[in-house]
């Protein structure tokens, strides 16, 4: 079983959508059962909460569900208990280093770093631009390529 664990700085935005959309993509190409997703947040500030009603309507206009997802803070078990652990932005990347300290652990890379046509390297945060039209076209691009390099390594 892959695992992929996507953060961001609150849990509520970024990483939920990425979340939800790699569910979506996982399902569409029946993959369940061989790769599975979570997500999670550096800060505190949002735990228990549902995804931001940005990331909720925008995943609703495309009909991807967000079922069940509520913010969680990410913790060091995270690390090694996951495969890919996929940040938004270089500040995630930062703080996801600094918490596994030189532990060994999954993979650690931003999402866009799967993109190699998309001049931007960090995923925007929508919480303080409210621009989720541009951020869920980036994620859903990055969370396609990830899952194609996934299939390819592991021959799914």
């Amino acid at each position: 079983m892959v695992k992929i664990l996507f953060v961001c700085l609150g849990n509520i935005c970024r990483s939920p959508m990425a979340e939800a959309i790699m569910r979506h993509l996982i399902q569409n190409e029946g993959l369940e059962g061989k790769v599975t997703v979570d997500s999670a947040g550096t800060g505190s500030w949002h735990i228990g909460k549902p995804p931001h009603e940005g990331t909720r309507s925008i995943l609703d206009r495309y009909r991807i569900s967000y079922e069940g997802q509520k913010a969680r803070k990410l913790m060091e078990e995270d690390l090694t208990s996951f495969d890919y652990i996929i940040g938004m932005d270089s500040e995630n990347i930062g703080n996801i280093r600094r918490l596994a300290g030189f532990k060994q652990t999954g993979q650690i890379a931003r999402l866009m770093d799967y993109v190699d046509d998309h001049p931007i390297a960090d995923v925007p945060d929508p919480y303080y631009t409210d621009n989720f039209d541009e951020v869920y076209e980036m994620v859903q691009k990055g969370c396609e390529n990830l899952l194609k390099e996934i299939k390819k390594i592991h021959n799914f």
